[in-house]
C-alpha cells in the first residue's frame, strides 16, 4: 500500500519503520496536512494524520480528489478529522484505539506533583545557589480527594496511581466501567464540589466542549487543583484564567490548550506575536504548561506506530479495522484498490 505520513518528527521515524517492515510503501514529510500540502498524497492510497492536521471537509476532498480512499489517525482523539465529508466521499477512517495509557496518567500525575511542591519554582532557585523554602509549601496527597472525569483506559490508569497515594477517588462516566475498584461513582456536580484535585480525560465532542467553565468552575472548593491531558477545548480558558486570578482556581496543569493548533509541535520562541492569552496563563507561578507531551514514552510511540500499521495490514486485506474504525456510521471495508510492492519501504521526505 503506498501511504504519505503528514507532520512527522524526527523521533518517530524508528517506530514507524520498526512496525513497517518493509510491507508499506510509506513517504514521511514533517509538513502537516493542509490544503497546499495535501498535493503529496497524489498517487497515495492513504493518508496518515495527527491531531495539528488539517483534516476538515475541503482537504478530505482534495485527498480524495486524488484518489486517497483511506486516513489513519496516530491519535485517540478523533475531533480534527470530518467523518461527514470522510463519508460522503467514501473515505475509511481510523484511529488508535488506545494506547499506552500509563504514559498519559503518569504525565497528570507528574504535573500534579510537580505544581504540589512548587518543584519548577525550587529547581529555577537552585540553579541561582537561593536555597530559601518561602513559597515552597505544598500539601499531602493523601487522603486528599480526586475527582477523575472519563474513566476510559487512561482515566482508570490514573485513578490506580492516585489510590496508590492513598487518595479518595471519585469517577463521573456516562458510561461507568463495571466492577472498578476504589473509585465512587458520583455524578458531575458531586464530583466538582468535593475535589481537591480534578483530572480529565474526556473526548472533545459537542458535549464535552467548556465542560470547565464559569459555571462548573463556581461549583469547585476554593484552591482546587485542575489538570488537562486531554483536549484543550474542554476547558474555557478565559473563564479558568479570570478562576486563577481570583484564587478560584489555586493550581492549574495542562498538557494541552484551546487554542493549540498551529503553536504546538513547533518552537516559536523567536515569533514577534505570541498567543496572548497562554501567556497570561503561564504568568502565573501556580500554572504549569507542557506541550501536549503526556503521551511521548518510547512505549507508547511503538504502540502507536505498530496500531498504525495493523491499521493498514487489514485494509490491504480487504477487512474492516475493528474497534480502530472512525467511519461516520458502522462500516465493512469493501473493495481496496490498493496497490503493493515486492520492495515497499519508507521514504523521508
Amino acid at each position: 500500500m503506498k501511504v504519505v505520513a503528514y507532520s512527522i518528527k524526527s523521533f518517530e521515524k524508528e517506530f514507524l519503520i520498526r512496525a513497517n517492515q518493509k510491507k508499506h510503501d510509506i513517504t514521511l514529510i514533517s509538513n502537516p496536512l493542509s490544503l497546499e500540502t495535501a498535493a503529496y498524497a497524489e498517487g497515495k492510497d492513504a493518508v496518515i494524520v495527527f491531531t495539528n492536521d488539517d483534516v476538515s471537509g475541503s482537504v478530505i476532498n482534495k485527498l480524495a480528489d486524488l484518489g486517497v480512499k483511506f486516513i489513519a489517525t496516530r491519535s485517540v482523539g478523533t475531533d480534527h478529522i470530518d467523518k461527514n465529508a470522510a463519508e460522503k466521499k467514501g473515505i475509511k477512517l481510523a484511529n488508535i484505539p488506545s494506547y499506552s495509557p500509563h504514559a498519559i496518567a503518569e504525565h497528570t500525575v507528574a504535573l500534579a506533583l510537580a505544581l504540589n511542591r512548587r518543584l519548577v519554582i525550587a529547581d529555577q532557585h537552585s540553579h541561582n545557589f537561593d536555597f530559601r523554602l518561602d513559597d515552597l509549601i505544598g500539601f499531602n496527597f493523601y487522603k486528599k480527594t480526586v475527582g477523575i472525569i472519563g474513566l476510559g483506559h487512561t482515566g482508570i490508569a490514573a485513578a490506580a496511581i492516585f489510590n496508590g497515594f492513598g487518595c479518595r477517588v471519585l469517577g463521573y462516566d456516562i458510561a461507568f466501567p463495571e466492577k472498578l475498584k476504589k473509585v465512587e461513582q458520583v455524578d458531575f456536580d458531586t464530583l466538582l464540589s468535593e475535589s481537591d484535585i480534578i483530572d480529565i480525560h474526556a473526548p472533545l465532542t459537542d458535549q464535552t466542549r467548556h465542560m470547565i467553565s464559569a459555571s462548573t468552575i463556581s461549583l469547585m472548593k476554593k484552591g482546587v487543583m485542575l489538570i488537562n491531558t486531554s483536549r484543550g477545548a474542554l476547558i474555557k480558558t478565559l473563564d479558568v484564567l479570570n478562576a486563577l486570578e481570583t484564587g478560584k482556581i489555586g493550581y492549574l496543569g495542562l498538557d494541552v490548550y484551546e487554542f493549540e493548533k498551529d503553536l504546538f509541535f513547533e518552537d516559536h520562541e523567536d515569533d514577534q506575536q505570541q498567543d496572548a492569552l497562554l501567556k497570561r496563563l503561564m504568568d502565573h507561578p501556580n500554572v504549569l504548561i507542557t506541550p501536549h507531551q503526556a503521551f511521548l514514552t518510547k512505549e507508547a510511540l511503538q504502540e502507536i506506530a505498530n496500531q498504525i500499521i495493523a491499521n493498514l495490514d487489514l485494509w490491504q486485506q480487504q477487512k474492516c479495522v475493528g474497534d480502530a474504525c472512525i467511519c461516520h456510521k458502522n462500516c465493512h471495508v469493501k473493495t481496496i484498490a490498493a496497490t503493493t510492492s515486492q520492495n515497499n519501504s519508507i521514504h523521508l521526505l
